[in-house]
């Protein structure tokens, strides 16, 4: 066991082109946490979700991933040492199978040949492994079935399930309820409170403050660039300074 955050920035910072994007931006997620990131459009939650994930480069500040410098490293690194991500968009194979999906990512993972074309055997480690993720996100009964035609919900599954395989210490989730119908969505969270019950750590943006409040150990929060503050849920939606800068605005 160490005692080190699973996750730590230290004064992250983003300009471009003159622009500050994020100022001086510090947290810490510990082992095993969930931290929802909150904020109104333009304050800067994706951006830090891709400095974080290696599509930027901080011009400022640094990311540890259980203690180790990642600032630099490339996004295909990061994977390897334990940092998985969602987008808001679907990243699924629409042509492929959710079986297919998801064995092409442990494929990835064990090391193993990831044609979509070669012919699995039922009992190899990746499609063993493809079974079992899907029977953790509630998708077993849709292994069969092309993810192209899945619900928008079921498709969010998938790629958590897709995410999954890749053996993540660390799990980004970037607004998963978006574009998910009503009828979907408390199944879909229900899937996200298994993936903290289960140990892992996870990293929430999202619009929905009902998800975000009924899932999460802490909240950060977001205003213009800058850090507001971090605490429990109850604690920041008591917070005159988070009321004060959101009052009328959606977080």
């Amino acid at each position: 066991m160490t005692d080190r955050p699973a996750l730590a920035l230290e004064g992250i910072g983003l300009q471009i082109g003159g622009a500050t994007i994020l100022r001086d931006v510090s947290l810490t997620v510990a082992e095993h946490e969930m931290l929802g990131v909150i904020g109104p459009n333009g304050a800067g939650k994706t951006t830090l979700f891709n400095i974080v994930s290696g599509v930027y480069t901080p011009t400022s500040g640094r990311v540890l991933l259980a203690g180790e410098d990642v600032t630099r490293m490339p996004i295909h690194r990061r994977a390897r040492v334990g940092l998985g991500r969602t987008f808001q968009t679907s990243s699924v194979f629409p042509g492929l199978t959710s079986l297919e999906n998801v064995r092409q990512a442990a494929q990835a993972r064990l090391g193993a040949a990831t044609s979509p074309f070669r012919f699995p055997r039922p009992t190899d480690e990746a499609t063993t492994a493809a079974h079992e993720y899907l029977r953790e996100v509630d998708l077993a009964h849709h292994a069969g079935t092309k993810a192209g035609v899945l619900s928008h919900g079921d498709k969010r599954k998938l790629e958590i399930a897709m995410l999954l395989a890749t053996d993540p210490r660390v799990i980004l989730l970037d607004e998963p309820m978006a574009g998910v119908g009503s009828g979907d969505v408390p199944a879909l969270v229900e899937v996200i409170r298994r993936l903290h019950r289960g140990g892992r750590t996870v990293l929430l943006v999202e619009h929905h403050m009902e998800v975000v409040l009924g899932l999460v150990d802490k909240v950060a929060v977001l205003h213009h660039g800058e850090l507001l503050a971090v605490d429990t849920p109850e604690a920041i939606m008591a917070n005159p300074t988070v009321q004060s800068a959101y009052l009328g605005e959606a977080v």
